[in-house]
C-alpha cells in the first residue's frame, strides 16, 4: 500500500481556498445550463484559418461571449456594499490553471473593443504572463466577469464559483457530436457544446440570466457575428 501523504494548506493554495469559501458564503448563487450547436461557428473558424487567422475555436467562442454581454450589461457588474455597478468595457477574467493545481483568472482589459484577432493575441499573452508569473496586481484583480473553460474535459455542464465581487461566470464544457435529422429530413452530424452560467441572485434575476445565455447561443449558432 502507498503511504499517505497530507498538503498544509498555505501560501496561493490558502488564498484560493479563503476567495471560494468567501464566495459562495456572501453570494446568493445560481446556475443555469445551455447548449448550443457549433457547426456555423466551426465553419467560421475554418474561414478564418484558410484567411490566415490563428483564432481558436475558443477564441470565437470568447469573443461571442464578450459581444453578448455587452447587450447585456447586468452579468457585466459587480456587487460590492450594497452597491451593484455595471461596468461600461468588459474586462474579461480568463481562469487559467497552473502548476500545482493553482489557478488565478487575470482580466483581459477592453475585450469588447477588439476582434477576433486582437483578442486571440491578447489571450495568448496574458496566458503566457500568468504561467511565468508576471501577472500584475491590476491584471490579477480588475474582471469585471469570468470564463472558465473545461472544453478539453469531459465535463459538459458544471457549476462556476462565482469571482466575487464580480456577478457572473461563464463556464464553457466539452461539445459532444450527435445525429439530428436536416431541413430535408436527411440525417447530420453536429457538435453540440455544454454551456453554464453562475449568476448572483441579488444582482440579477432568472429570467435576464437565461435571457443571456438565449442570446448567446444564438450568438453562436450564427457564426458569432
Amino acid at each position: 500500500m502507498g503511504q499517505m501523504h497530507t498538503l498544509p494548506l498555505k501560501g496561493m493554495r490558502k488564498m484560493i481556498a479563503a476567495k471560494m469559501s468567501e464566495s459562495l458564503r456572501s453570494a446568493a448563487q445560481l446556475t443555469l445550463h445551455a447548449e448550443c450547436e457549433l457547426t456555423a461557428l466551426q465553419a467560421r473558424r475554418a474561414r478564418l484559418k484558410a484567411a490566415g487567422s490563428q483564432a481558436s475555436l475558443q477564441d470565437l467562442l470568447l469573443h461571442a461571449i464578450v459581444q453578448t454581454l455587452r447587450e447585456h450589461p447586468a452579468l457585466n457588474a459587480t456587487l460590492e456594499d450594497e452597491v451593484i455597478t455595471r461596468h461600461a468595457a468588459v474586462h474579461l477574467g480568463l481562469a487559467i490553471p497552473l502548476p500545482d493545481d493553482l489557478l488565478v483568472a487575470p482580466a483581459l482589459f477592453d475585450a469588447g473593443a477588439l476582434d477576433v484577432d486582437g483578442l486571440a493575441e491578447a489571450r495568448r499573452v496574458l496566458t503566457g504572463k500568468a504561467l511565468a508569473g508576471k501577472l500584475s496586481v491590476r491584471e490579477l484583480t480588475g474582471a469585471t466577469v469570468t470564463v472558465s473553460n473545461l472544453g478539453l474535459s469531459r465535463v459538459r455542464f458544471f457549476t462556476p464559483i462565482l469571482n466575487v465581487p464580480q456577478v457572473a461566470i461563464v463556464g464553457i464544457g466539452c461539445s459532444q457530436r450527435r445525429l439530428q435529422r436536416a431541413a430535408d429530413g436527411s440525417l447530420v452530424e453536429a457538435d453540440f457544446l455544454g454551456l453554464s452560467l453562475t449568476f448572483d441572485h441579488r444582482a440579477v434575476n432568472g429570467a435576464p440570466a437565461a435571457e443571456f445565455l438565449d442570446a448567446l447561443c444564438r450568438r453562436i449558432e450564427s457564426a458569432g457575428s
